[in-house]
């Protein structure tokens, strides 16, 4: 009888301590322009988006340089129109990769919560299972004693 309860409490335990998709949590507090901040961070940080800006700063340095005078657009040694809209890519990009960054820390603190929500739920399982056990052992131990 005593068994029974333990597995009627385990299961309102189970129904009050719900596990949440931290993801789906995550997603449902972002609004449109955080979405578009993430989206930016994780873009710029790839190996590609390196290369796109390493690919187009040796080809407009190397067509400036090389390139037949008349052709030529933003004139070496200074390259004035390409420092201009290098800086302007970083005027524009470093705050949104702050945003970003900042939008996937609250992530990260969301999961965190979200495990230790878990880790107590699990506790609290383990708990159960131990007192369940226990009461399991003396009960084996009654039944053996009656029995020899």
């Amino acid at each position: 009888m005593k068994i029974r309860n333990s597995e009627d409490l385990r299961t309102k335990e189970k129904e009050n301590l719900q596990i949440r998709n931290s993801n789906h949590v995550y997603n449902s507090l972002l609004k449109q322009s955080e979405v578009f901040a993430i989206w930016s961070t994780q873009r710029v940080g790839t190996i590609g988006f390196f290369f796109c800006i390493f690919l187009w700063t040796v080809c407009w340095l190397s067509w400036n340089m090389f390139a037949p005078k008349a052709l030529r657009f933003d004139p070496f040694p200074a390259f004035v129109l390409w420092l201009f809209i290098s800086n302007m890519i970083q005027i524009f990009l470093m705050p949104l990769i702050m945003v970003g960054q900042n939008l996937q820390g609250k992530h990260s603190e969301i999961r965190a919560e979200n495990d230790y929500e878990i880790n107590l739920k699990a506790e609290k399982e383990i708990a159960a299972l131990q007192k369940d056990l226990t009461e399991i052992k003396s009960l084996l131990k009654q039944y053996l004693e009656k029995g020899a």
